[in-house]
């Protein structure tokens, strides 16, 4: 069956968008995804679509039933199965010349620098409460030069941003040293989401948990966070067209119809996110208060 392939007929209606010269660039880079689930397993099924020629992907998960509301790959017949391998097995369905390289065991500190060996691109797909994983593969992107993006499923939107070698850090823009796994949420929230557009519209405030690492989330969200990746992503591969960095990022969301461009210097340090942060703490703790009245 994979006579029937072709790469240059596969991606042929990518070009016009990309030239046939870029296109076969695509087909030489590799990008590395730490994370299978909402947003990571999505991303690289999208940029397969893209025709990038190599992957480096890494989860140690299995799925669940209560993955099946977003999780490309979360269905009856893969119950049970590691992440990794279902969505390697999806990614070759799309393209059988595809160089996969997994990490069933997810990235740790003892394998990140072959992780990201030879990767041109890394994109964030780790769980959001994943932040000693996070900070550390951010961190070695630094070092090594590698562009970093993650794109949040906020609501019914995303929120973007891009940590280069040349920007800034991601530790100097989120600030998570010295707190606790509550307070590193709230600012890794804020710092993703300074307009916090998504807030407006939560109907159901109890569904957010953090101490146990609860929170709700939409397929809406997630392929949104696809499509704003894969842009960016081929825009970061190929040299071409501005994408913004931290401290600069951007949020849209489709439920309210709105974009926002965010500007924060010095990051979480900024007057604004601190005054951000205090109004969350509160909203935080008078949440915590109801659900115990409750």
């Amino acid at each position: 069956m994979n006579g029937a392939f072709n790469y240059g007929a596969a991606f042929s209606r990518n070009i016009g968008w990309v030239t046939e010269d870029e296109q076969a660039a695509l087909q030489r880079k590799r990008v590395a995804i730490a994370g299978m689930g909402g947003v990571g397993g999505v991303h690289l099924l999208t940029l397969a679509r893209f025709g990038i020629g190599a992957f480096s992907i890494a989860d140690f998960d299995t799925f669940d039933v209560v993955n099946f509301n977003r999780q490309a790959g979360a269905v009856v017949s893969t119950l049970g199965q590691p992440k990794a391998e279902v969505l390697s097995r999806m990614a070759k369905d799309i393209n059988p010349e595809l160089d996969v390289a997994m990490f069933p065991e997810g990235v740790s500190d003892a394998n990140l620098d072959t992780f990201l060996d030879g990767a041109d691109l890394y994109v964030d797909g780790l769980d959001f409460f994943a932040f000693a994983a996070r900070r550390a593969t951010f961190a070695a992107c630094r070092r090594r030069g590698i562009p970093a993006i993650t794109a949040a499923p906020l609501g019914m939107g995303v929120a973007f941003l891009c940590f280069t070698p040349e920007s800034m850090s991601f530790e100097d823009y989120f600030c998570l040293d010295d707190c606790d796994e509550n307070e590193m949420a709230l600012r890794f929230l804020l710092g993703l989401s300074p307009a916090m557009l998504q807030r407006s519209y939560l109907a159901d405030a109890s569904r957010v948990n953090l101490a146990e690492h609860k929170g709700p989330s939409t397929i809406a969200a997630c392929q949104l966070c696809a499509g704003v990746i894969a842009t960016e992503g081929v825009k970061l591969l190929l040299g071409r067209g501005g994408v913004p960095v931290a401290p600069r990022g951007y949020q849209f969301d489709a439920y309210r119809n709105r974009f926002t461009r965010t500007w924060r210097p010095g990051g979480n340090r900024n007057p604004i996110q601190k005054i951000g942060l205090a109004i969350a703490r509160r909203q935080l703790a008078g949440m915590k208060k109801a659900s115990h009245h409750g």
